[in-house]
């Protein structure tokens, strides 16, 4: 088994990288593997909503992260994203990434367990942990909890490595990820038939 943790900082190796890697060590602890996937720190554009990508499973843009993204979502049996806290949200350059990935692809990452891990200074790590979890969400992905919200705190890698709250919430939510991806498999259970979606548009 294979989670994908996505580390969608700027900056490659720290805070966001430092809490993935607290839980990619725990995961390997419970025999999954995994891998930490870095979105680069080059720009990433924004949907535009032109629904060239229904039914590909990939964006017409191909210059970036993006598509390279979902063929590893894909592939994984899991995925855990990453992301600082930039004015109470997440960085751009993410929130590009997430709307891009998941406007087509999501149906392709159905039953998936997923979690989102927040790092910040000081405050603003709910919202974007808030806003990270709805992709999961819409996407029929079970969402993976832990004893607290996956966030931790510290402005370089050393501090976060002191939170001992938020690593150990990080390493449950691990934990918690192994037991479904276990469970799942030892149950051989499969999903039950899905519904065809139906819109409904609210207009006057």
């Amino acid at each position: 088994m294979h989670v994908l943790l996505i580390n969608g900082s700027p900056h490659k190796d720290g805070c966001t990288f430092t809490a993935l890697s607290e839980a990619a060590a725990q995961l390997k602890k419970r025999g999954i593997d995994s891998e930490i996937f870095w979105i680069g720190n080059k720009p990433i554009r924004g949907c535009i909503d032109c629904k060239s990508c229904w039914g590909k499973g990939r964006c017409i843009f191909d210059d970036d992260s993006v598509n390279e993204c979902i063929q590893k979502i894909i592939a994984a049996d899991g995925v855990i994203v990453g992301s600082p806290v930039y004015f109470g949200g997440m960085p751009g350059s993410l929130k590009c990434l997430m709307d891009r990935v998941f406007y087509d692809s999501k149906r392709l990452f159905s039953y998936k367990p997923a979690a989102a891990v927040v790092t910040c200074r000081r405050g603003g790590a709910s919202t974007a942990f808030d806003a990270i979890n709805k992709y999961f969400m819409i996407s029929s992905m079970p969402v993976v909890s832990s004893q607290y919200w996956n966030s931790v705190h510290g402005d370089h890698p050393d501090e976060v490595k002191a939170d001992r709250e938020g690593m150990q919430t990080i390493r449950l939510m691990a934990d918690n990820m192994a037991w479904l991806l276990h469970s799942g498999e030892a149950s051989g259970v499969t999903p039950f038939e899905r519904e065809v979606r139906v819109k409904t548009n609210f207009y006057k």
